[in-house]
């Protein structure tokens, strides 16, 4: 029998299959910090948590204090954020227990991750910005491809909730809705 037999953890907001034991939330932020080979910060992997129901997030948070505390991981503060880096300590921690992770879980976590990595990168590399009018909201989207300006494109909308819909669909996927725009202004 394994340490991972025991359910020591908090299962508030864990989904059937999820993680119920504190080693096993350790090795699996270990394992993911491993993967995505990036920083995290400690509120994505909350949010890594949480969006797929893979842990608690009090006990991700307790994981991470602990994890600090023995070296398994290290942190850097940048424009404001704690960002979570594995050490050799964690690196070889989580090829050694990796294994003992449910594949499911494994894959939903790394999953998750790459997903908020690439909207911060998204959010990061393009501009949306929604301002108040009269009537409505204009909201404006750039696209940027380093230093060219590959679209900006400004509408209106009646209320905040549908500015902030679009702006989260287009921080989501700007290729994808800088490629449907291209696609309907080249019909003959």
């Amino acid at each position: 029998m394994n340490n991972y037999d025991e359910f020591n953890a908090l299962d508030e907001g864990v989904e059937p299959g999820g993680l119920r034991n504190k080693d096993e939330i350790k090795v699996l932020i270990c394992y993911l910090l491993k993967t995505v080979d990036s920083s995290i910060t400690r509120e994505q992997i909350g949010d890594i948590m949480q969006d797929q129901g893979i842990a608690n997030y009090f006990e991700a948070m307790d994981a991470i204090s602990d994890l600090l505390s023995n070296g398994s991981i290290t942190s850097d503060f940048r424009d404001d954020k704690e960002y979570l880096s594995v050490t050799d300590i964690g690196r070889n921690a989580a090829l050694a227990l990796e294994r003992d992770l449910p594949r499911t879980v494994r894959e939903k976590a790394v999953k998750s991750a790459i997903k908020f990595l690439t909207l911060e990168r998204n959010e990061r590399e393009n501009d949306v910005k929604i301002e108040a009018v009269d009537d409505g909201y204009t909201i404006s989207f750039t696209m940027k491809d380093r230093d060219t300006v590959l679209m900006e494109l400004s509408m209106f909308v009646g209320d905040r909730d549908q500015a902030e819909k679009l702006k989260d669909n287009f921080i989501e996927d700007p290729a994808r809705v800088y490629s449907s725009i291209l696609a309907s202004l080249m019909i003959d």
